[in-house]
Order: structure tokens, then C-alpha cells, then sequence
């Protein structure tokens, strides 16, 4: 039998994926599971790394398998890399799913990632290139998503009450 997570949450990165996934999975008495850490201790090295070796392409195969896998086998509080929804058949694997988006705008994502280097897809003019990936993004975001949740100033703790809230979800 497969699992199914309680929670899924979505978002760009630098959003408060981890965060907030382990605020919300703390508070419903859950696991906390995220993709991106299940790829950088399978694949042993950064996402960054992957990136530069082997290109996007390769990445998001990584991707894809990664959270096919953690969605059948994960229970509680899954967050995705911010570019996992991009696949199509990911994004059919979500439907049927409790899928928190948690956006913000690109003066909040400056303010939280400083928008650096560190980040393969921002590395040249990043407050260009993250606005359009989330021009690009941000429908698929909300097409997954059962609740959108802004986390423009607002605390980690604030964001998980409120997507506990728009789940109709009750701490454990």
C-alpha cells in the first residue's frame, strides 16, 4: 500500500518551503520530508553541482523520480523543489493531493535569498530571471495547488497557521 502525503507545499525557491514544512509537520505530528535533500543525499553532491554537470534536463529527471518516489512513500509534510511542478506528469501525481502553494513577490524573494548565486537558475540579473520563471511558474503553481498561502511578511509561524488554516487541518 502507498502512502499519501498529509501536506504538499509548492512554491518558488527561497519561499519557506523547508520552514514552514517543518512548523507544519512539528504541529500536526508528522514527518517533514523534502525532495531536495532526498537528491543531494542520493545523488551526493549540491543541486548547484547537478546543475553545472550535467544541465537542467538532467536535473529535473533526478527531479521527477524524487518526487514520484517521496509521494508514494512519504506521509507526512512533503516540499518540492521549486521548479518540480514544471513536469506534467508531476503535476497529474499532485491532483487528489493536499498542495499548499506559498507565494511571494520579488521584493520579498530579494529581502529572503538575497536572490545569490548560489541559486543555478538566478545566477545572471536575478530579479529578471526570478520574475520570469514565476511569470512562467506561477500558473502551474496555482493550477497544483488545493490552497494558496501569501508569505509576504509574514512569520514562518503566521504562514503555517494560515496554511493549516486553508487546509482546515488541526494540530495534532
Amino acid at each position: 500500500m502507498s502512502a499519501a502525503p498529509v501536506v504538499v507545499l509548492v512554491g518558488p525557491m527561497g519561499v519557506g518551503k523547508s520552514t514552514v514544512g517543518q512548523l507544519l509537520a512539528e504541529r500536526l505530528g508528522v514527518g517533514y520530508r523534502d525532495t531536495d535533500d532526498d537528491i543531494v543525499a542520493e545523488q551526493g553532491r549540491t543541486i548547484a553541482e547537478i546543475f553545472v554537470d550535467e544541465g537542467e534536463p538532467a536535473f529535473r529527471a533526478i527531479e521527477k523520480q524524487a518526487v514520484q518516489r517521496a509521494l508514494t512513500e512519504h506521509d507526512g509534510v512533503l516540499a518540492l523543489g521549486g521548479g518540480s511542478i514544471l513536469d506534467e506528469d508531476t503535476r497529474a501525481l499532485l491532483a487528489g493531493q493536499r498542495v499548499v502553494y506559498l507565494s511571494m513577490d520579488v521584493e520579498e524573494a530579494v529581502k529572503r535569498t538575497g536572490l545569490n548565486a548560489a541559486r543555478p537558475l538566478l545566477a545572471v540579473n536575478p530579479r529578471k530571471q526570478w520574475r520570469d520563471l514565476m511569470e512562467a511558474r506561477r500558473h502551474l503553481y496555482e493550477g497544483v495547488a488545493t490552497a494558496v498561502v501569501a508569505t509576504d511578511g509574514r512569520t514562518p509561524e503566521e504562514v503555517s497557521q494560515a496554511a493549516l488554516d486553508a487546509l482546515e487541518l488541526k494540530d495534532a
